[in-house]
């Protein structure tokens, strides 16, 4: 599986299938000692190659020597900021890539990997592109040249690719297209017929050599290694994770990145283009029953053979059969139901993937990702900012929520609200312009607040400062404030700032304790009415 899929990749990124098995050998070996996951397959994989693809379209024609000079940077720059992160522990990164943003950016990437495999399919030659509506005028442009031979080869493999791995799972399905191609060609003489063929593979193993670089080449292919740092990364752990739960160890995160940093850098100096952990090819080690490095190892080895010995068995493998390993491979990435489910449940995370899948698509697929990250993360500041409040009112000595439950009692003298997030400088101009406002609904025979501060993780200085002002708000117009359930650190924080001594505000374990306390005799705070008529 990986011969065939190295080959089909390197054709995505633009450089000699060769490269393919470049980037299969040394990264896999080095992982193999330094990684935590006993099953992750590293190697070429579709999206990283798309990346590589993208980030280098117009610095160099593809497949040139300066564009593979590139490609080599690239995965040395792409390896050192995972050691990077990896020595400074920032595995948590990768959560800023939330399901939504990597659903969207993952099937708009399918989408673009598959249409750049169409010429290949048709056996045209058409520019290649990471821009939708570039990709499909060019296509449609050449359309009318479609080589019928080379359609026929193509649909033709893409049907017993699906067909094997629907009825036959256990064979290795790319493996069997492609010697049976091979074959096919060598007998019939597909390049008589007009079927290009991937032709001369050099022999041979990688020579090291130090990536040539420039300063403003580093300059500019910086976003593109930033990007590929995290989504290959993103897309390793997500594979190793997985794993592990159906066997039993666990994997470091920071460890990974630093396993899959040095795979990259070595691999570099080998002649390897970016690498990462890979879902197909490690479900496939998986269900042959790998258990250890020991099965990266031996693929490597196989590797190495091919590229010594066995690399002239290619030539007549035509590159219809390649475009339709990848396409077949990248179909599945494509993810219909869940945008439809997302919709159903939260529409303004449904728009966030949509805006990121129309990005990828129309501009670049390192903007499509950031744009989708800024998007996700104003979204969960702004929830932070603005977060959910509720009335409580009494269910069978219960406090829910009055919007949720109607039946829920309340009385006209107590507020019962739940502020649910941490107050800080973000929020404490709603949480004070919020609680206002149920204060003067409620009306002047309002008598105690009680504020469930069980959902408070954190209170900051400004928020502190915030409940100084409302405290003595409140006292002026009579009303007591009594907080239920506060936690530990925002007890110590509110004793720092003397609110716990001052005697202005009440502090209980729950809302009944609170309701109890309040309607003990004697305890009654004045109304607002009360108030009004003492002052005259």
């Amino acid at each position: 599986m990986l011969i065939p899929q190295g080959m089909a990749y390197a054709m995505i990124a633009g450089l000699p299938v060769v490269y393919g098995l470049y980037a299969a050998l040394l990264p896999q070996i080095v992982y193999g000692f330094l990684g935590t996951s006993r099953h992750l397959a590293v190697g070429p994989v579709a999206m990283d190659s798309l990346l590589v693809a993208a980030g280098l379209t117009g610095m160099a024609v593809a497949g040139s020597e300066n564009y593979i000079a590139l490609a080599l940077l690239l995965a040395f720059m792409m390896g050192a900021l995972q050691l990077g992160m990896g020595v400074l522990r920032l595995g948590f990164l990768v959560h800023f890539l939330s399901r939504p943003v990597i659903s969207g950016f993952t099937s708009a990437a399918a989408l673009i990997i598959g249409l750049n495999q169409l010429p290949h399919m048709l056996g045209v030659s058409s520019g290649r592109s990471n821009q939708l509506h570039t990709l499909l005028a060019g296509i449609a442009e050449v359309m009318p040249d479609t080589n019928l031979p080379t359609l026929t080869v193509g649909l033709g493999s893409t049907l017993a690719l699906v067909g094997l791995k629907r009825w036959a799972p256990r064979v290795p399905a790319a493996l069997v297209v492609v010697v049976t191609s091979i074959l096919t060609s060598w007998l019939i003489g597909f390049e008589t017929m007009g079927i290009k063929v991937v032709g001369v593979i050099p022999e041979g193993l990688p020579s090291f050599a130090l990536p040539s670089w420039s300063m403003a080449d580093a300059q500019q292919l910086l976003p593109t290694a930033l990007t590929l740092s995290l989504v290959a990364f993103m897309e390793a752990i997500s594979v190793a994770k997985a794993i592990e739960e159906r066997h039993g160890y666990r994997v470091d995160a920071n460890q990974e990145l630093r396993a899959l940093g040095l795979a990259n850098i070595v691999g570099s100096l080998f002649q390897s283009y970016p690498t990462t952990g890979g879902f197909s090819r490690t479900a496939v080690t998986e269900q042959a029953g790998g258990k250890t490095p020991v099965t990266a190892w031996i693929a490597a080895a196989v590797i190495a053979l091919t590229l010594f010995a066995l690399t002239p068995l290619f030539y007549h493998l035509p590159n219809a059969v390649l475009a339709a390993i990848v396409m077949v491979a990248v179909a599945g990435l494509v993810d219909v139901r869940y945008p439809v489910t997302l919709w159903k449940q939260d529409r303004i995370e449904a728009a966030i993937l949509a805006v990121t899948v129309v990005v990828t698509l129309t501009v670049s697929l390192p903007i499509g990702i950031g744009v989708g990250v800024l998007l996700a993360l104003a979204l969960a500041v702004q929830k932070m900012m603005m977060p959910h409040v509720a009335v409580l009112g009494n269910v069978e000595g219960v406090h829910r929520n009055v919007d949720r439950f109607p039946e829920a009692q309340t009385a006209p003298d107590v507020l019962v609200v739940r502020y649910d997030g941490a107050l800080n400088f973000a929020n404490q101009a709603h949480f004070r312009g919020t609680l206002n406002s149920l204060v003067n609904e409620k009306g002047n025979g309002l008598r105690l607040i009680v504020l469930q501060a069980d959902t408070m993780s954190y209170m900051d200085a400004s928020a502190r400062a915030t409940m100084h002002a409302l405290v003595k708000e409140w006292r002026e117009k009579g009303l007591k404030l009594c907080l239920a359930g506060a936690i530990g650190p925002v007890r110590d924080a509110l004793a720092a700032d003397g609110l716990l001594e001052s005697g202005d505000v009440c502090f209980q374990l729950n809302v009944n304790d609170a309701l109890t306390e309040y309607r003990a005799p004697g305890s009654v705070p004045q109304s607002h009415q009360d108030m009004a008529q003492q002052h005259g």
